[in-house]
Order: C-alpha cells, then structure tokens, then sequence
C-alpha cells in the first residue's frame, strides 16, 4: 500500500511538531536539569566580593551549607523567589547555613531598591561584569549552587524553588547535619 504525497507531508508535519512540542517542554520546566550529579564533588569556583562593605571570597565561607544563587531585578522568577529565600535564610543561618545572592543588574538604584523593597535578609553581590555566573555555566536566572562545608558543589538547581517544600527541606536538613 502506498500512501500519498499528501498524506505522508502531513504525518511528517505531525512527527516534527510533536518532537519539537517535546523539546520545548523539557526545556521550559524549571526543574529540568535539578541536581545534576556530574557537579556533585566538585570544588567550588572562588572569587572575591564585597558582602556589608567588606571585601571577601567565597571561599571565606567554607565550613558553611551556602546556597549560591544569581539572580536579577529584571527576572520575574527571580521576584517570585526571593522570599523563599529570605525565609530560608532565617531558617539555617542558625544551622550553619547561608544564602549568598549574586546579582547581575547594570542598574544600581534598581539594585538597591530590590533589596529594601523584598527586605533581603541573606547577603548579597551584584556582578556587572557577569563574569561569576558565567565561571559557574550558569545561562539562565535565577539559579542555584549548593555548595557543602567543605567548599564541594553537591547540587544545582536551575529555576525558582519553594526552599520550603518537604524535599528542599529534607535535602537540605541533611546536608546542614553532615559536619
């Protein structure tokens, strides 16, 4: 049986469409590429900022849980996230755990009023060279470092998360616990 032109034009249509359906879908779910293990173990990249006007490193911050998360004014997942972070924050600064926030914006005084309006209790950095996100493979905001006492990247975590659903919490509890 032979099928005619037309109709094998339109299964191929069809067959295309579907694929392409299907790649935009994995691609636009924020949880896509969560916890990729090939980071797992990996030494974080260090470089320097300033945190309340004093110059640092991260890796100043070794013998913490510290969640590395750029971030942007402009990114609307970015707003929606930022108090999941600021209540996580609270929750394991006490723990031996801290946000760090680095920010991409150009724009200072947008910056600065982002801060005072969501009233960001974890530290933060704006990069404006955006080289930082660039050393850590980050391409899309915001995005998400976790990084272990001992200064080792255990997981990345690509999109916006409610840093207080039970598996963030259960997952990072864990990682908080491991001295």
């Amino acid at each position: 049986m032979r099928l005619d032109k037309g109709l094998k034009r339109n299964i191929n249509t069809v067959l295309v469409l579907a694929f392409i359906a299907g790649l935009l879908f994995l691609f636009a779910k924020p949880d896509y590429r969560q916890g990729e293990p090939s980071l797992r173990g990996t030494a974080e990249k260090d470089f320097p900022l300033v945190i309340e006007g004093k110059p640092t490193r991260l890796s100043d911050l070794k013998g913490k849980v510290v969640l590395l998360n750029f971030w942007a004014t402009w990114c609307p997942p970015c707003v929606d996230e930022a108090p999941s972070l600021n209540a996580l924050q609270k929750r394991i600064a006490p723990l031996g755990g801290t946000v760090l926030g680095v920010s991409v914006d150009d724009d200072q005084e947008a910056y600065q009023e982002f801060i005072k309006h969501y009233e960001l209790s974890f530290p933060t950095f704006r990069d404006t060279t955006k080289q930082i996100p660039l050393m850590y493979g980050t391409t899309m905001y915001p995005d998400t470092y976790v990084i272990d006492r001992n200064g080792k990247l255990d997981r990345k975590i690509v999109g916006p998360q409610d840093w207080s659903s039970p598996e963030m919490t259960q997952y990072l509890d864990k990682l908080l616990a491991a001295k």
